[in-house]
């Protein structure tokens, strides 16, 4: 039987009046995962690719054809795009896997990569540089109009990946053009990540799997922990109390703006860790399995263990495929530090547009390099409790205070926020904080005491879970995702990692 909630969106989504819209392109209404629509397609899914799996082709083509209507519903004509990206990785690939000569090799990584830049540049970055060119010759520019496709930064680090393995001899080209396309295209983490590696996934799409009962408790429970995360707390946060701060921060005394920042701290980490958890479950239920892409980064004693933890399967990329090759820890130590600067730096920029990005991906390079240069004067010492609570301390709060530069529109708020901090504090203001942001202070310190409980809690909590009878795992889910359309506000809020 039909949950009373569920049956009124079917009836409300495919009303005749509404299918039209429903199948349009509507930039205002992306297909997100938190969305009613998604739920009822998502489910109409399942029982389809559950019928045909036993047909490994029309299997793969029916969730590539998904998988380019979900991507459509973002960026409208740029499906197109991403196609193309297929063919070309297909084409390049093969002849890759051909070619003997080294200068030929490196010529076709070389091609591959001044496409998937070039897309980069074009989309995200001619208008900033051109602006900053206006700018220093004192020149008048209208941006031009140029529209971001959506997961272009993750497609494209994805291709690159592909190609640069093959290059290094760690996989094979693929020689099916529809494997290919079923691994770039595959809907779960192709708008916000994780930046999943064809070597990781190719694999498993030639086995054709098949959910098995651990891997849907576990992904069912994944879906609970992102909607929870994004809708319950990201959201809710943000939009009553962050976005308030950010945009005025003059109007808010300093403990203000400190909670401000420790607040959009904890939005991006659950709206990005949150979007993560669904992908990876949403996979899951289709039989593919990804690997963790965050792991409680603010237990972080350091900046280099938090960027262990932190969106990994970035950082493990920008490892392997900008710092290596730059060099990496084989050289020396003023090479090294300039190699590790880059990165981060490039990290940042890949964000985002703005010179912002850059401020903050640098201040990520001087954390860095200011760690290992204190790790190499400084003789270890034990790990007591009160040393262990200290480097946490004082690692989340670079890490907080360095977010500003992510979240501020510009140096101003910056200037801002910390002036508000260093000559406005007013401590004397959180009793009135607290009574008239009574549900945002609980929602703030509830998000991070989940983050802060122990890991063998959370490990408990699944066990339990994936020991239910299947019907009583859907149950859950559905107080959940009922619960969850009580307290959402009235528009979706789109995860934040959409728009790079």
């Amino acid at each position: 039987m039909i949950p009373a909630f569920l049956h009124t969106i079917i009836l409300t989504i495919f009303s005749h009046d509404k299918l039209q819209h429903v199948l349009a392109y509507d930039a205002a209404n992306p297909l997100l995962f938190n969305t009613g629509l998604f739920l009822v397609l998502f489910v109409g899914l399942l029982l389809v690719y559950h019928l045909l799996r036993e047909h490994r082709v029309l299997k793969m083509l029916f969730i590539i054809l998904f998988s380019l209507y979900f991507y459509y519903k973002s960026s409208a004509q740029y499906c197109f795009i991403l196609l193309g990206v297929c063919v070309s990785d297909y084409v390049l690939g093969i002849l890759l896997g051909r070619a003997q000569r080294g200068w030929l090799r490196r010529s076709l990584v070389a091609l591959n990569v001044v496409i998937n830049v070039g897309m980069l540049v074009w989309f995200k970055y001619v208008n900033l540089l051109l602006t900053t060119l206006a700018n220093i010759a004192n020149r008048p520019f209208d941006p031009l109009d140029i529209i971001l496709p959506a997961g272009i930064s993750f497609f494209t680090f994805r291709s690159i990946s592909y190609m640069v393995d093959i290059y290094r001899g760690r996989i094979e080209p693929c020689t099916d053009f529809l494997a290919y396309t079923f691994y770039l295209t595959f809907f779960p983490p192709l708008l916000a990540g994780p930046v999943v590696r064809a070597r990781d996934m190719l694999p498993q799409v030639k086995a054709n799997p098949v959910a098995t009962r651990p891997m849907v408790a576990e992904g069912l429970f994944l879906i609970i922990c992102g909607l929870v995360k994004k809708v319950v707390v990201a959201d809710y946060i943000g939009q009553n109390f962050v976005d308030r701060v950010f945009d005025n921060p003059t109007l808010y005394s300093g403990f203000e703006n400190l909670m401000g920042v420790y607040g959009f701290t904890l939005q991006l980490y659950c709206d990005f860790s949150g979007y993560s958890d669904m992908a990876i479950g949403i996979a899951l239920l289709l039989g593919y399995e990804f690997a963790d892409n965050f792991r409680s980064p603010f237990k972080s004693q350091n900046p280099t263990e938090f960027w262990r933890r932190w969106h990994i399967s970035l950082s493990s990329w920008l490892r392997d495929y900008l710092y290596i090759p730059l060099g990496g820890n084989r050289c020396s130590k003023t090479r090294k530090n300039a190699n590790l600067m880059t990165t981060m730096v490039l990290g940042g920029l890949w964000h985002g547009a703005s010179w912002m990005y850059v401020i903050w991906g640098a201040l990520q390079g001087v954390f860095l390099i200011g760690h290992k240069e204190l790790k190499a004067r400084v003789k270890p010492r034990s790990a007591t409790w009160w040393r262990v609570v200290a480097n946490v301390f004082i690692t989340f709060n670079l890490i907080a205070l360095s977010f500003m530069f992510f979240r501020a529109r510009s140096m101003e708020v910056v200037g801002g926020m910390v002036h508000q901090i260093v000559h406005d504090f007013h401590l004397s203001v959180a009793p009135q904080f607290i009574e008239g942001y009574l549900l945002i202070v609980v929602a703030i310190l509830g998000g991070y005491a989940m983050h802060f409980a122990p890991t063998r809690w959370t490990r408990h909590l699944q066990q339990r879970y994936a020991a239910l009878p299947l019907i009583l795992q859907a149950i859950v889910l559905a107080l959940v995702i009922f619960f969850i359309i009580q307290v959402r506000s009235a528009d979706i809020v789109p995860f934040i990692y959409l728009q790079y």
